[in-house]
């Protein structure tokens, strides 16, 4: 028997904590009560607080953690934090959504005076060992206390993606080559350019994203076809920083500048188990707003979603501002000239099915289809990728 209310503890306050927060007041299906808040300042959690109409407003994890109201707690916080508030939460019985990447390697193994120079110079073998060891603790803190593990990507449950799985799953068909990326200008935030920050660049941040979306449709091809997942098995991986490339006119540059030691520019080739192969690519280079895209094809078939651009509603403006301050979408720098303002991009970007499904997943009391264990291949893959970069060879995942 579900329960008919769930409550939700949110830790963070920002930008992605918004989002969620649009995306529980909207879910359907599931009476969802936005408990309360924890966040780094009192400033910052009261104003979030204020805004969604949320009973408690802390700094205190533990605090949050007390309140017999909270089922689960949505974790929207910087990836150092993803295993100890993880393994917090489950000490405290509550279920754990987890924003991607579930961890990245951020120099916990080294001691906190270690220079910035010796988190990034740390190999990537040890990089891979440490942030896989990290996701494996989360997996085992979650199941020891019996709560569950959501992995918080989006991708899976954007409605384009939910459908192409539906039709592959129809057509029986076998997907061949998976090719994805998501890409734009990249982030002017200086905590994104240092490894010790984010654990990564432009393969990390963003192309992770297309990298569980192609591990979730394998996967699911495998069980509805032989009963067990089909998996990544190895991987060649490649990343640089564009934007050093010489010739690049700063009077004239609009990208994201200053990356200090994390690439703007990552892609991927994965190895399946089944032969079949997925080429992922995140990339800080890219002008006039966020693409999205997944491209699956098949022996039968041939399957694009597009997640952001799509033309669902054009505009044109002669100037900046005849729209006032109206949002176009994401990483769009002006109103002017062709622009596609999406209409509900909770909705098409996979955040509010995504929500939707951890909800009525809670209030069960079960697994979806985003779980820590995908997370878990995620970051294998990422951090293969990486060590695969640093070396020039394929590295195997198993």
């Amino acid at each position: 028997m579900g329960k008919k209310q769930i409550g939700v503890g949110v830790v963070g306050a920002g930008f992605l904590a918004e989002t969620r927060a649009r995306c529980w007041a909207r879910g359907s299906g599931v009476d969802v009560r936005l408990e309360g808040v924890c966040a780094r300042t009192t400033e910052s959690a009261d104003r979030w607080a204020e805004r969604h109409s949320v009973p408690v407003a802390t700094t205190s994890l533990e605090e949050l953690l007390a309140l017999e109201s909270v089922d689960v707690v949505d974790l929207c916080v910087p990836n150092l934090l993803h295993r100890p508030m993880t393994e917090a939460a489950a000490r405290a019985g509550k279920h754990v959504i987890c924003t991607k990447p579930l961890s990245a390697y951020v120099g916990q193994d080294l001691p906190s005076e270690a220079s910035d120079a010796e988190v990034s110079g740390r190999s990537r073998q040890t990089m891979l060992e440490v942030a896989v060891a990290d996701v494996e603790a989360m997996l085992a803190a979650t199941r020891a206390a019996g709560v569950h593990l959501y992995y918080g990507e989006n991708w899976i449950y954007a409605p384009a993606i939910q459908r192409a799985a539906a039709l592959l799953a129809s057509a029986g068909s076998a997907p061949l080559e998976l090719r994805g990326w998501e890409a734009h200008n990249g982030s002017h935030s200086p905590y994104s350019k240092l490894w010790r920050n984010t654990g990564g660049g432009a393969l990390l941040r963003l192309g992770a994203h297309p990298i569980g979306a192609m591990l979730y449709l394998k996967r699911e091809e495998g069980l509805r076809r032989d009963g067990e997942p089909i998996r990544p098995v190895a991987v060649s991986g490649e990343v640089t920083d564009l934007t050093r490339v010489a010739g690049i006119d700063p009077e004239r540059c609009h990208l994201a500048m200053g990356w200090e030691d994390v690439e703007s520019w990552g892609q991927c080739v994965i190895h399946f188990s089944d032969g079949s192969r997925g080429v992922a690519h995140g990339s800080d280079v890219l002008l006039g707003g966020m693409e999205s895209h997944l491209v699956v094809l098949a022996a039968d078939c041939h399957l694009e979603c597009s997640l952001s651009p799509h033309d669902q509603l054009r505009s044109y403006a002669p100037t900046e501002g005849v729209f006032g301050d109206e949002y176009m979408m994401e990483k769009a720098s002006t109103q002017a000239g062709w622009n596609t303002p999406i209409p509900g991009e909770d909705w098409s970007s996979g955040q509010l099915g995504m929500i939707e499904a951890f909800g009525h997943a809670v209030a069960e009391d079960r697994s979806a289809a985003s779980d820590g264990e995908l997370g878990l291949e995620v970051t294998r893959v990422v951090y293969g990728a990486y060590l695969s970069s640093a070396e020039g060879r394929r590295v195997s995942l198993v």
